[in-house]
């Protein structure tokens, strides 16, 4: 029949049912908030991807994502319970949790490498970590307490010559016997934008500092209590990093500069880019783990080199601050290309 023939009420009713049953539908979705470290940036950019192209919705989750500031801290928020995730910066914050009690626990690495590097001015001729030495090295105190202490421990370097690093670019641009620390995928094309020169950069994750970065951080008891729902956030993160740095990722970075309207096109795609260069994301055991990959020698490695660098104690049980029970499943690897 016609439905322009069918009675109104009738009509009604049945405009009625569609709507209850659309309604029910999108109250199926689990909420989840998850928060990040730093404000919106392309190193974030698979969780806003998955927000945006709707794969969270697909994995069934209405995910809010909570930035981070300098003024804010959404680990602490994971921690009381008002965040379900949070976004951990590297594996050195897991010790950290072990070693104060801390009921917290990392799920999956979306980076396989610390993105973390020292940059150079070609005038100093530096093409390996050791000559970084006889320079002047801008340090934050966060740096000199982490991996700074690994640099003097595994590579014999002092304290001697190194400057406090206030995230100004300005004493390393003026002299040409310094180096700085950076990201790979951010500082050296803020260099290269401030004083017109290419710096060399030294990526410390190819020398030895093997610690995760960018982690999904969870409280345990939600691991106890919805393991079904951490799967699906991990699963549909891990999704949403493969769509970012192989397919469309405007819609991820749409978002990204709608939240952080400082955010460039330009630096946006020289993220993308240095992460597939230098292979932060999708290296190592994720080239046959999938995105996310973690396991536990690599952990236990990096556990050591901290104890020798006296950065963490060596009676925690650090296995507490992680587990591998939600990745190296090898989700999402079809979405890699072939060639």
């Amino acid at each position: 029949m016609n439905p322009a023939l069918l009675p109104r009420a009738l009509t009604a009713g049945l405009l009625a049912l569609a709507l209850a049953i659309t309604s029910a539908g999108a109250q199926t979705l689990d909420k989840v908030s998850f928060g990040t470290n730093w404000v919106p940036e392309p190193e974030q950019g698979g969780f806003f991807q998955a927000v945006a192209d709707g794969t969270y919705k697909q994995y069934g989750l209405d995910v809010t994502i909570v930035p981070g500031g300098p003024n804010d801290n959404n680990r602490i928020l994971l921690i009381a319970g008002k965040l379900d995730f949070f976004l951990s910066a590297n594996t050195l914050q897991s010790f950290d949790a072990v070693t104060n009690k801390v009921p917290v626990v990392q799920i999956a690495s979306m980076f396989q490498k610390d993105p973390q590097v020292f940059l150079t001015h070609p005038e100093s001729k530096v093409t390996k970590l050791e000559d970084l030495k006889p320079l002047t090295l801008f340090v934050s105190k966060e740096g000199i307490a982490t991996y700074y202490q690994w640099l003097k421990s595994e590579y014999g370097f002092s304290e001697e010559k190194v400057k406090p690093y206030t995230f100004n670019s300005q004493p390393f641009i003026a002299d040409k016997q310094s180096a700085m620390q950076g990201y790979v995928t951010s500082e050296p094309f803020a260099i290269e934008q401030a004083a017109a020169f290419k710096p060399g950069v030294i990526l410390l994750a190819d020398n030895g500092f093997n610690s995760y970065s960018t982690l999904i951080e969870t409280r345990r008891d939600l691991i106890d209590k919805k393991p079904d729902l951490v799967q699906r956030f991990v699963d549909a993160s891990i999704i949403g990093w493969y769509h970012y740095i192989y397919g469309d990722n405007s819609p991820g970075n749409a978002m990204i500069k709608k939240l952080n309207p400082e955010m460039t096109d330009e630096l946006l795609a020289y993220s993308v880019a240095k992460m597939k260069e230098y292979g932060i994301v999708d290296s190592g055991d994720a080239l046959q783990d999938g995105i996310g990959a973690m396991n536990d020698t690599r952990v236990a490695s990096f556990f050591e080199k901290m104890v020798r660098a006296g950065v963490v104690r060596s009676d925690i049980d650090y296995r507490k601050g992680y587990t591998l029970r939600f990745t190296n499943k090898g989700v999402g690897l079809d979405l890699r290309p072939k060639n």
